[in-house]
């Protein structure tokens, strides 16, 4: 299950397939050292977006 509590590290490694996503929403967080250690929550935050709605398409991408 995804939560706003999982890295991004966390994320990729666990659901590789959600790179594509996190490149729509111009999130290139797993290409910054800084941002690893980042969770969602505070991901979107930076970015603007709203987290559960990012959670919502990451489950739908996971989820088939």
């Amino acid at each position: 299950m995804i939560s706003k509590d999982l890295t991004i590290r966390q994320l990729i490694t666990q659901y590789p397939q959600t790179l594509s996503l996190l490149m729509h929403f111009e999130m290139a967080c797993f290409g910054c050292p800084s941002a690893q250690d980042e969770t969602l929550e505070e991901a979107c935050y930076v970015h603007g977006y709203d987290v559960d709605e990012l959670i919502d398409q990451l489950e739908v991408v996971t989820n088939g």
